[in-house]
């Protein structure tokens, strides 16, 4: 039950922070862009904390499976003022109207009750109707401005900030931000790692000890550097690797240098056998070292490598090398984040990173309802000259929304199988 309890705080932790930096990538671009963000949220459900910065409310939400972040436009604007309907007006000093009062105008003893004729809150930003139940006024209004529904304040969204709005270029950047920075993440993530645990180089030197290996019984210790191994000079770690790999059970002559002394220490591989190779094994790690520079570079080949190894298995997905109940879904995730912890936290940021790195490619797939799904939608619209219908392109996402619920159903079902019956 503990075990239990830890993974899916670990999950929770790890996956959360992934999905957080995610849809922040989202939301800096959609904000420098000028898009009036109504909502960042991390999970999806019912609320169980938000609070409001600005324009923008930030909410944890029940199940964290995901994320999102609600820009004005994107979704359909509900509240839409119609000839005949009654609504209070509050205005400043100027005459201009701040907030738009639908229901429960009592609570305003300085109201303007009026009844709608017509109504631009995009482009004209104006209100005209008729006050007193005769005289027919019309009203600015200012920017920004509210509606107050039940007593709750909702900005209204003029054109210029809703989505649909912005240039090409500037929607594509505020959709390619999200999976940009799970990129960003994961490179900083390795860098840190580097920086705290230090990073494996191949050099010829000893690397930190097991306890009961044949390396440390023969006396050999972290920091020796290994000059040649049966008379023959050793370069680097591979070449230390390899010697000992292809002797399993033979006694092994190493040279070393040690305090600035040569000496000699011999070291018998135990014999194991991994995939029906029988292969020699002394108990030594590859040696590793710290430095800003030498944490940046291995971020960076750590980031491109793991990019390379979860796009070469979606390939082999799409060309059915891989199978689909060898995917893994939040089941499985939270699981394997629970083992992955118990080996330490350096174990987990790794983990995370791979993670993040996944995440961000997975939306990078131009699938609908996915990141890649609307950038492809962007793409067809600068070699049309114009976006693709709305609401046909609303019609996709949401059938491909559907499809990609019951691919998780399938997979988390798999998981449940896996871990659990």
């Amino acid at each position: 039950m503990v075990e239990t309890l830890e993974s899916i705080i670990s999950f929770i932790i790890v996956f959360g922070a992934l999905v957080f930096f995610h849809e922040l990538g989202h939301l800096l671009l959609a904000k420098r862009a000028g898009i009036l963000c109504r909502e960042f949220a991390i999970g999806f459900g019912p609320k169980v904390f938000s609070f409001k910065k600005n324009e923008t409310v930030y909410t944890i939400r029940l199940l964290p499976l995901g994320g999102f972040v609600r820009m004005a436009g994107e979704d359909p604007e509900t509240i839409e003022l119609k000839r005949g309907q009654v609504v209070g007006l509050l205005l400043d000093g100027s005459g201009q109207v701040e907030k738009i009062v639908l229901n429960h105008k009592d609570d305003y003893p300085n109201i303007r009750v009026v009844e709608v004729e017509e109504a631009d809150l995009e482009h004209g930003m104006y209100v005209t109707g008729y006050t007193d139940g005769e005289r027919f006024e019309r009203f600015t209004v200012k920017e920004p401005a509210f509606f107050v529904v039940d007593r709750q304040e909702i900005q209204i969204a003029p054109y210029h900030r809703q989505f649909a709005a912005k240039t090409l270029g500037q929607r594509t950047m505020t959709i390619l931000a999200g999976p940009l920075a799970n990129f960003l993440l994961s490179l900083v993530v390795f860098i840190i790692i580097g920086l705290l645990q230090g990073y494996p180089v191949d050099k010829p030197v000893i690397g930190e000890l097991t306890p009961e290996g044949a390396a440390r019984a023969a006396g050999l210790k972290q920091g020796d550097e290994v000059i040649a191994i049966n008379g023959e000079r050793m370069e680097t770690w591979t070449e230390i690797v390899n010697t000992i790999r292809a002797h399993p059970g033979e006694p092994l002559q190493f040279q070393i240098e040690r305090n600035g002394k040569e000496r000699s220490v011999t070291v018998t591989p135990e014999a194991k056998t991994v995939q029906g190779e029988t292969i020699g094994l002394i108990g030594v790690y590859q040696p590793m070292e710290k430095s800003v520079l030498g944490s940046i570079k291995q971020g960076l080949v750590e980031t491109y490598y793991w990019t390379r190894e979860i796009v070469t298995g979606l390939g082999q997905l799409i060309t059915g090398q891989f199978q689909l109940d060898m995917l893994s879904g939040p089941v499985g995730i939270a699981v394997s984040t629970g083992k992955v912890a118990e080996s330490g936290i350096y174990y987990l940021m790794k983990w995370g990173a791979i993670l993040s790195i996944n995440l961000g490619i997975v939306n990078l797939l131009p699938l609908p309802a996915l990141d890649g799904g609307r950038l492809l939608f962007f793409a067809i619209e600068a070699v049309r000259g114009k976006p693709v219908d709305r609401q046909k392109e609303g019609m996709v996402h949401f059938i491909g929304f559907a499809l990609l619920m019951l691919l998780m159903l399938v997979v988390t079902w798999n998981d449940i199988q896996k871990f659990f019956l």
